[in-house]
């Protein structure tokens, strides 16, 4: 089994695009793209050249990925939200140059409509809430919301809200995985 592009799909030339995949319609997969395996790309994304997407990553419908942005395993990306690549553009300045680096962690949501200014990398598992604005770096397991955004809490890898008690331990409400709470940062604790 390969891929599948539905007919309305572009896809140019020296991507890497895993198997399992599935490419929806008015979508434009740009040169030099790597997608992995079992990944769903909504209809009317668009992946600009050397972005780069892990396994089972999921785009919903009206995105955008541009150059600089890396997405980890089990990304999900909800409908319409946005991210940028210049800090500060200008239509009569060429700054491609300038292009910045956005790191999204493994298994973390993006909501929709949320925009994740470029340059400030998602935690692993972090929840950004829809119609959220990141300027900032966000930590693993954070949860976000607001513009700017501010954490209001923490999230288990299976999307849960953690409740730490004064101890400085939370369980996973679905999973019972532990997790503990060091210095302002969320930890799984491996047993």
């Amino acid at each position: 089994m390969t891929y599948q592009a539905h007919s309305t799909a572009v896809i140019d030339d020296n991507c890497t695009i895993g198997e399992g995949t599935k490419i929806w319609h008015f979508t434009h997969i740009m040169s030099h793209c790597k997608i992995g395996l079992n990944c769903n790309i909504g209809q009317n994304v668009m992946i600009a050249t050397g972005v780069i997407l892990g396994n089972n990553v999921k785009i919903q419908n009206n995105v955008s990925v541009y150059e600089g942005v890396i997405c980890e395993d089990d990304v999900f990306l909800g409908p319409s939200m946005v991210f940028t690549n210049v800090f500060n553009p200008r239509s009569a300045v060429n700054r491609k140059n300038q292009f910045r680096q956005t790191h999204v962690g493994k298994g973390a949501t993006i909501g929709a409509n949320a925009t994740i200014v470029c340059g400030n990398d998602i935690g692993d598992y972090a929840f950004v809430g829809a119609g959220a604005v990141i300027v900032k770096p966000v930590k693993d397991f954070s949860i976000m919301v607001g513009n700017p955004a501010h954490q209001i809490g923490w999230m288990s890898r299976n999307g849960c809200k953690l409740h730490f008690n004064e101890q400085g331990f939370a369980f996973c409400e679905q999973t019972n995985e532990k997790y503990i709470l060091q210095n302002a940062n969320v930890f799984l604790v491996e047993s």
